[in-house]
């Protein structure tokens, strides 16, 4: 990842744990401990809480250098006693888990047409939160807008800028995480993305493709956790693909993999707009249902939709075709079930090469259920070997109109706290 880093440091020990350009201040003992207790800081991130013990066997430290380190983190503010744990002869362990309030995580989520902003603490609880409308296209409004609504968000809960660990963004594009760049919106080869934040919020800041952020929420706290092989799809405007590999975020050489919305599948299709012609995203998408639900009500005018339509079709969203869908509309749900039947005969082709034991869907047009579901599973029952459908799942994301921000919020713990 892209960070720009200061050297910041906690009021309470003079310490910054995710601060990397420390270690190159320390040497022989003070190394050690920094090191050792930064690795109790992000396996408590990882496991919640364990006793003294454990971490002492986990990480081959004697006990009472254990017990050290972790008074000097409880003394430092980052961890806190949970009370005894169970005892398996002798006296009870004490339990350590990161302190509630001890850190910050600001998530960035933006849209094509709204931003959504929370600030979260060390547990990923969040604090704070504001959804704002915005112009995709409009830099310097996208920065003015975050910087000025954070700072209130700041303010708000009561809470001082070096508590916050950092910031991630996410948003629609071809991202080079690594050097802070969207090459597809916003771009500027005199100054990164990620400079415009870092010169206002002097903190680490990461930038990330919107449905690879996703897929970290998906692999951390959503259905995919416990999953080794899965395809995250988000359907909003537009369509994107998270794919977790061997457990890990799978970004391809350039990190641009998952731009499976335009691959051709239609050759007499409409023209997209990366300017080729049939791609997915034409037929299997929000922008798609749209398009596709407003030809056909030039004919059908015994829809819910029809009167709406008559009066203004820009009234005429992704959100509303599902609404009258869930309300029984059947052309609706006729809608929904063409770009069904699309999105699954893409994923026929994924399914053959990678193989995924589970696949997620998020975005709005998840709100269609099962509506959408099935229309999938009737494609890939047609397209796809039988032998490869047997184990697979197909499941709506649990994270709901959050999982931008806790997406953005991960891409920062699992930079600072992971690495």
């Amino acid at each position: 990842m892209f960070i720009v880093q200061t050297k910041r440091q906690t009021k309470a020990s003079g310490m910054n744990y995710w601060d990397n350009e420390i270690m190159t201040t320390l040497n022989g003992y003070e190394l050690k401990t920094y090191l050792n207790k930064k690795r109790i800081i992000k396996y408590l991130y990882r496991q919640s809480e364990m006793s003294g013990t454990d971490i002492s066997k986990i990480f081959h430290i004697s006990i009472p250098t254990t017990l050290t380190y972790l008074k000097e983190l409880v003394e430092e503010g980052f961890i806190e006693s949970r009370g005894k744990g169970d005892s398996l002869g002798g006296r009870r362990p004490t339990k350590y888990g990161l302190k509630r309030n001890s850190v910050y995580v600001i998530g960035v989520d933006i849209r094509r047409k709204g931003i959504s902003l929370a600030i979260f603490n060390g547990n990923m609880e969040k604090v704070n939160g504001i959804k704002l409308p915005s112009n995709l296209n409009d830099k310097t409004s996208i920065v003015s807008l975050i910087t000025s609504h954070v700072d209130q968000m700041i303010q708000q809960i009561g809470i001082d800028y070096s508590k916050v660990m950092g910031v991630g963004i996410n948003m629609p594009g071809l991202i080079n995480s690594e050097k802070g760049i969207n090459y597809t919106y916003l771009y500027n080869p005199d100054e990164t993305f990620t400079q415009l934040f870092h010169n206002h919020f002097k903190c680490p800041v990461f930038l990330e493709n919107d449905t690879k952020a996703r897929t970290l929420a998906e692999m951390r706290y959503g259905e995919a956790k416990d999953s080794n092989n899965a395809l995250v799809l988000q359907i909003d405007w537009g369509l994107g693909l998270g794919m977790i590999l061997n457990r890990k975020l799978y970004k391809g050489n350039s990190g641009f993999a998952g731009e499976f919305s335009h691959i051709p599948i239609d050759e007499n299709g409409v023209l997209c707009n990366c300017g080729k012609v049939g791609c997915l995203e034409t037929i299997a998408s929000g922008n798609a249902l749209v398009r596709l639900t407003m030809q056909g009500l030039e004919v059908n005018k015994n829809s819910k939709l029809f009167p709406i339509f008559n009066k203004n079709r820009e009234d005429i969203t992704t959100s509303l075709i599902v609404k009258m869908a869930l309300e029984g509309d059947q052309f609706a749900i006729s809608m929904i079930n063409q770009v069904g039947l699309s999105l699954g005969k893409g994923l026929s082709y994924l399914i053959q090469i990678l193989n995924p034991e589970l696949i997620i869907i998020s975005g709005s047009l998840s709100e269609a259920g099962n509506y959408l579901i099935l229309s999938i599973q009737q494609a890939l029952q047609k397209h796809c070997l039988p032998k490869l459908l047997e184990e697979i799942k197909i499941k709506i994301s649990p994270l709901g109109e959050d999982v931008g921000v806790i997406g953005s919020a991960t891409v920062v713990l699992e930079s600072i706290i992971e690495s």
